[in-house]
């Protein structure tokens, strides 16, 4: 027995009341020995109501296109704007450079770069995403990067890092090209 109920244990074997102090510490060491059981109680509610909530809806979104859709509506056609956007042609006659001269032309190779990088995050939605294929996520993640890095050099307005930026997406495109797509008839529709 704890310390608390023994003095009035001795009171009522001697024929007394045990003090009013005593009686109150002999009513909080039972309460103090069922606090324990009701945490638990608590804690086992919790936990089970935890569980019995149900999942989350999943998003409301609805990817309409495969992956071959995408790409040919969208990811290369932004691919071409932002690739023809900037180049130097060398003939006979000298050098003529190609760059976006406008706001309006420099705005449309920052949407094509946006377009490009948002692409990225369509190539990850589950519809979409090789299931278990880290690289295929992996790939994707590169695109979204590439894009956002091409979109700032759109925004800079500057012809060589746009040159520069239109390299790193088309090595990101190559190189995903090389691993899923096995039929040359779709690269060759891809170009």
């Amino acid at each position: 027995m704890g310390p608390f109920l023994l003095e009035p244990i001795v009171c009522l074997k001697r024929g007394r009341a045990p003090p009013a102090d005593v009686e109150f510490s002999r009513r909080m060491s039972a309460t103090m020995n069922r606090a324990p059981l009701a945490a638990t109680a608590c804690l086992l509610a919790s936990a089970l109501l935890t569980a019995c909530t149900a999942a989350p809806e999943p998003p409301p979104y609805k990817p309409l296109a495969s992956v071959k859709d995408l790409m040919e509506a969208t990811v290369q056609p932004a691919a071409d704007v932002y690739w023809k956007s900037v180049s130097t042609t060398v003939t006979r006659d000298g050098v003529e450079e190609k760059f976006p001269k406008t706001d309006v032309e420099w705005e449309a190779v920052w949407a094509a770069a946006v377009t490009i990088a948002e692409s990225g995050n369509l190539m990850m939605m589950p519809s979409r995403a090789k299931e278990n294929d880290p690289e295929w996520l992996k790939l994707s993640a590169a695109l979204v990067d590439a894009g956002d890095l091409a979109a700032k050099a759109a925004l800079s307005k500057n012809p060589e890092r746009v040159l520069e930026q239109g390299e790193k997406v088309y090595d990101v495109c190559t190189n995903c090209h090389r691993k899923y797509i096995t039929d040359p008839a779709d690269t060759a529709a891809q170009r």
